[in-house]
């Protein structure tokens, strides 16, 4: 025992005042993370809430590893949990980007949609009766395609949800019509309350309108980040060949969250929906 702590390098001056350096300026980062994560949280008219819940995970994991560093001085095992945590965290941070770069490069990859049977338009949501930026984004991605494709059926789906005085569904027909889309291409699904439900209830409207979503290729329209998720959701309820229409947000700041929480949300659906 007295052979091995000595041959420990001597802990020196500069090491400590690095350390201490080194500790100070991660909870710097830690508290700034933590009050631009709770401004994000908190104003929710910036539309950007996911950042700031992830911003407030950053400066816990900032502050951890601060924790975790003081701990593991001098004792071989919370030296073993510390090297544990930063192998966590850097396997975490290696599939966040596999996932980021999986998610864009779907929602990148169908700017020039092809032809298809039908169209489905999958609902966001509504601010009363005006549809949110969100939707609008849809919305104009859909006239583009239908006037496109003049000849086929689209099924508008998306139900009432909170703070919504009219089902998605139905502002999406007023808004489509209201800019010179006949009614009659238009079918209404307005009980889907997610993603599963818009695809799974479709189905059978589409079958009504004589569609296959099994054999024949089927149009998506959804923002470009929420394109790989809807289309792994599609092929788990049985549409056989579906063709992305995305819809890119307008604003660098809200595509960013919203890319940012759709790997996240990637991992849920395929997990556990």
């Amino acid at each position: 025992m007295k052979r091995q702590r000595a041959k420990r390098r001597p802990l020196y001056r500069y090491d400590v005042y690095r350390g201490r350096r080194r500790g100070q300026a991660r909870l710097t980062a830690a508290a700034v993370c933590a009050v631009l994560g709770l401004v994000l949280v908190l104003v929710r008219s910036l539309g950007i809430r996911f950042s700031g819940f992830l911003l407030l995970g950053i400066a816990a994991l900032l502050v951890l590893s601060w924790l975790l560093d003081r701990l593991a001085a001098g004792n071989d095992r919370w030296l073993l949990v510390r090297r544990g945590f930063y192998g966590c965290v850097a396997v975490g941070l290696a599939l966040l980007v596999g996932l980021e770069a999986f998610v864009i490069s779907r929602g990148r990859g169908g700017m020039t949609p092809p032809a298809a049977d039908a169209v489905i338009v999958l609902g966001a949501g509504v601010n009363g009766t005006e549809p949110s930026l969100s939707l609008r984004t849809r919305l104009d991605a859909a006239l583009d395609y239908l006037e496109a494709y003049p000849d086929i059926p689209a099924v508008l789906t998306g139900g009432t949800g909170y703070g919504e005085e009219i089902s998605e569904a139905a502002c999406m027909y007023d808004y489509l019509t209201e800019r010179g889309v006949e009614p009659d291409r238009l079918i209404l699904e307005d009980q889907a309350s997610n993603t599963a439900e818009n695809f799974a209830l479709s189905r059978p409207l589409l079958e009504e309108a004589g569609v296959d979503p099994a054999a024949d290729t089927v149009a998506v329209v959804t923002n470009d980040f929420h394109m790989a998720r809807s289309e792994l959701i599609a092929a788990r309820q049985g549409y056989g060949d579906v063709a992305g229409v995305p819809a890119p947000l307008p604003w660098a700041h809200l595509t960013v969250n919203y890319y940012l929480r759709e790997a996240f949300a990637l991992v849920k659906t395929f997990l556990f929906d």
